[in-house]
């Protein structure tokens, strides 16, 4: 996935695609957040995220989703390992919780 420095404070991101009954959906009016934690851990502790902006990536129906992460940001500040990312969105009924990959914190 990504690998960034412990000091660093910066945007981890998901590309996202939606569709609702077959057709494209734009999920940036849905809230998303993010989890960090031990590989292998499940999910307890999440972090508001956003939508980079509310069009998708030009040519295609994928959006982008971010949180910040590192000192002085609203996201977790990590220490130095290897860590599990998920995603949640937000929507009217459905919740899903997707395993992103790993973050390795140098």
């Amino acid at each position: 996935m990504q690998t960034i420095d412990r000091d660093s404070r910066e945007y981890i991101g998901a590309e996202v695609t939606v569709t609702s009954q077959g057709q494209p959906y734009n999920p940036t009016v849905d809230v998303v957040e993010f989890a960090f934690t031990a590989v292998g851990g499940r999910p307890t502790t999440w972090y508001t995220g956003g939508w980079d902006g509310t069009n998708p990536i030009p040519g295609t129906n994928t959006y982008r989703a971010q949180v910040l992460v590192g000192p002085g940001s609203p996201g977790p500040v990590l220490s130095r390992g290897r860590y599990a990312v998920f995603i949640r969105i937000t929507d009217t009924p459905e919740q899903p919780v997707i395993p992103l990959g790993q973050l390795t914190v140098t």
